[in-house]
């Protein structure tokens, strides 16, 4: 767990440059590509905050992916780097939920991502509370990002929004 646990911006702790792995036939990302650069976001910022594979190694907790949703806004292609801003929408002592922005390094959106996190107890298989270090860090990143401004397509789901 880091110190910075208050960023009053984003966090954007992720960057990754457009590999061939991840390119369709049509020459662009591919929409698991897309979840993949979004999920390795959003691990960031997990991580970050103290929440990522080291805790579950250390404590046989973690927190489970429960529901996404991708908008899909524009186009990347082999060798663009994408950038990702994650901000902490709401959180309680038992559950994330995340908004990441990825953009191209030209400053075109090319994806957004929202995601619902349980904090899982792998050794009796249920949901329960983080430990009050790892609440704290969670708590401290919801105060400083509760005064950024929320994407008008949260929580609307498929077709809500055609908005970036």
């Amino acid at each position: 767990m880091t110190d910075r646990g208050t960023l009053a911006a984003p966090y954007s702790g992720y960057r990754t440059e457009v590999g061939a792995e991840w390119i369709d036939y049509n020459g662009h990302l591919h929409d698991a590509g897309y979840a993949i650069v979004l999920s390795k976001a959003n691990e960031a910022l997990l991580a970050h905050l103290g929440l990522s594979e080291a805790y579950r190694a250390a404590t046989g907790r973690a927190m489970y992916t429960v529901e996404s949703h991708i908008r899909y806004l524009a186009e990347a292609v082999r060798g663009d780097v994408i950038e990702a801003g994650s901000l902490l929408v709401s959180a309680d002592a038992k559950r994330l939920r995340i908004h990441t922005v990825l953009r191209r390094d030209d400053g075109v959106l090319v994806a957004t991502g929202e995601y619902l996190y349980l904090h899982v107890d792998q050794t009796v298989g249920s949901v329960t509370a983080m430990p009050p270090d790892r609440w704290a860090a969670v708590n401290a990143l919801l105060s400083a990002h509760a005064s950024l401004d929320r994407p008008a397509h949260l929580g609307r789901g498929v077709g809500g929004s055609r908005q970036p």
